[in-house]
């Protein structure tokens, strides 16, 4: 479609290749600055001037490096979506740190995009083999968790409507010294945990931005940089709090490599808890996982969880307290991303103070929804698709999904087989089940967890990052190491802990085969107990989740004959 160009120049070079060819300072391109260590990634419709200003840059006069893309048929919008693919691959491999602002970070379509997009996977290919700036394959860094969760994925309208409204809200609030608590409600998949971080990203660079020429002030939040906005957010203490270890730790990865934010934002509620620091404002991924007073997972953390409560709420009915209530005791303002129907544990916070927290917001104005679905190929659909056929509310007719996969399988064998089929292809391919097998192998590392016909598989041997661990593949991953967590292609295992009872017609929980101890157990303090209707949403809402990480299909194996042939009906063979 267009011929293109990369020219290798150093940053005062430029001024004598634009006198070359009429289009050097008067054409659309992109450019890469680099010090072998650091990196940053523009475009511009004026090349030589867009020099001068980053050669008066104190950060990026050290770059020395520059390569500039011509293309003939280049425009504005298409040199923007190479833009962002571009910054968007560089931080996500981690070879550089990439020094841009997330601020002009959007999605938009434009007249023959997908043309141009195959043209930019040339130009990829061009600036790995013959510059050097990358090392891995577009796929292999798409599968990344460090794509998935960063801070530069371009943000649809949806998400830049809900991201504008709720900045204004939190601004507004902070100019007449008042609080606010936001709750933001998404499905799987809506993207919650991508706003949040995106967020963390867009605030650090507003405290600490001087100049806005390195930005075009027309892009979605370019509004935000500007001096009073600056001045009054200038000694913000923000803060992400991710109750789940593994996603907790995949984030941290994200910081640490991500220019202007540090991995020790990213926070545990415990630390919150017992950090001496005040904050200004807590944005809270997975809020729904945040704890209320229950036995935690180890007796340090039962002592941790009544010091920090007895420390903070000491007026407060001591078996009452929760970690939102640290939460914000800890934070004038807090953005509370949420979603009810993923909690999975008696310990979450409780099912009618989440819905009370959103009533609240909505009284006060400060709920947003998310309402895009980001992750699965099918759509918005397919979650809701999926939530029926596990409900008592089954859905009608069977759904079909042009563009998604959703098989079940009458053989275990066949589907093992078949989702290692799909990671040699597509790579990020697991197998996942909810709680219906014992953890033999977390003492006996020579013992197997899940035997069905014959196939003998194991548990998650990697609490955290445990889908890009080496061995995945022939592993077995549970709710706790993919809840907020992307795959290409998902082999769910239904367990005993679901059957179906045709009499009822019913799906029902067998209490004796779910063997997640924390997952079944009350609190006698509190003289609340885990009834066997609360087991069972929490089981069902365990796998609507598993359900619900595969971005282009998902595969599905019933241990139960009754379960197994109520699914086929709403479920490809």
């Amino acid at each position: 479609m267009t011929n293109f160009e990369i020219k290798l120049l150093s940053l005062h070079e430029v001024s004598l290749w634009s006198r070359a060819d009429g289009r050097h300072d008067n054409w659309p391109v992109v450019y890469t600055l680099d010090d072998g260590e650091r990196i940053y990634i523009g475009e511009s419709a004026n090349a030589v001037t867009r020099m001068r200003q980053h050669l008066e840059s104190e950060k990026k006069r050290e770059l020395r490096s520059v390569r500039v893309v011509v293309g003939e048929t280049f425009n504005k919008s298409a040199c923007l979506d190479l833009e962002s693919m571009l910054i968007r691959l560089a931080a996500a491999e981690g070879r550089f740190k990439v020094l841009n602002r997330n601020a002009g970070m959007s999605e938009a379509d434009y007249y023959n995009r997908q043309l141009y997009q195959q043209i930019f996977e040339d130009i990829f290919q061009a600036l790995k083999v013959e510059h050097g700036l990358f090392a891995k394959e577009i796929d292999e860094i798409k599968n990344l968790s460090t794509y998935k969760l960063s801070p530069f994925i371009p943000l649809v309208e949806d998400q830049c409507l809900v991201m504008s409204e709720m900045i204004h809200a939190l601004l507004q609030k902070a100019q007449y010294r008042q609080s606010l608590t936001a709750v933001l409600l998404g499905e799987p998949g809506s993207g919650k945990t991508v706003l949040a971080i995106y967020l963390m990203k867009l605030l650090a660079d507003v405290q600490r931005s001087g100049s806005t020429s390195d930005l075009d002030l027309q892009s979605p939040f370019g509004e935000l940089f500007v001096d009073d906005i600056r001045y009054l957010l200038r000694s913000w203490k923000v803060r992400l709090v991710v109750p789940q270890q593994s996603l907790r730790a995949s984030i941290k990865k994200v910081f640490q490599r991500t220019d202007g934010l540090d991995a020790t934002w990213v926070m545990s509620p415990f630390e919150v808890g017992a950090s001496e620091d005040f904050f200004d404002l807590l944005i809270v991924d997975e809020t729904h996982r945040l704890s209320r007073r229950a036995n935690q997972a180890s007796a340090e953390l039962n002592r941790k969880f009544a010091a920090i409560t007895s420390k903070l709420c000491p007026d407060k009915d001591f078996e009452a307290v929760t970690q939102l209530d640290w939460i914000k005791k800890k934070s004038n303002h807090q953005i509370l991303m949420i979603d009810p129907m993923q909690s999975v544990r008696p310990a979450d916070l409780p099912f009618e103070l989440q819905m009370d927290v959103v009533a609240e917001a909505k009284k006060a104005g400060t709920f947003f929804h998310l309402s895009s679905q980001m992750r699965v190929r099918a759509g918005k659909d397919y979650v809701g698709y999926v939530r029926a056929i596990l409900s008592d509310d089954e859905p009608p007719s069977r759904l079909h999904f042009p563009d998604y996969e959703f098989r079940l399988f009458w053989e275990f064998e066949a589907m093992r087989d078949a989702i290692r089929a799909q990671d040699s292809k597509y790579g990020l391919s697991r197998l996942l089940a909810g709680f219906a097998w014992p953890w033999r192998s977390k003492k006996d590392k020579t013992a197997y967890d899940i035997v069905i016909d014959g196939c003998a598989l194991r548990w998650n041997t990697m609490p955290t990052d445990w889908i890009e661990s080496p061995n995945s593949v022939n592993e077995v991953g549970s709710v706790h190491t993919v809840q907020g967590y992307d795959l290409n292609y998902a082999g769910v295992i239904i367990g005993a802990d679901l059957y179906y009872d045709e009499n009822k017609k019913r799906i029902e929980v067998d209490r004796q085969n779910y063997f997640d101890r924390k997952g079944k157990e009350g609190n006698k303090a509190q003289g609340w107990n885990v009834s066997d209707e609360d087991l069972r949403s929490y089981v069902l809402n365990i796998y609507s989740i598993l359900l619900t990480r595969g971005v282009i299909g998902t595969y599905l194996y019933v241990v139960d004959d009754a379960m197994r042939r109520y699914i086929s009906r709403f479920a490809d063979a």
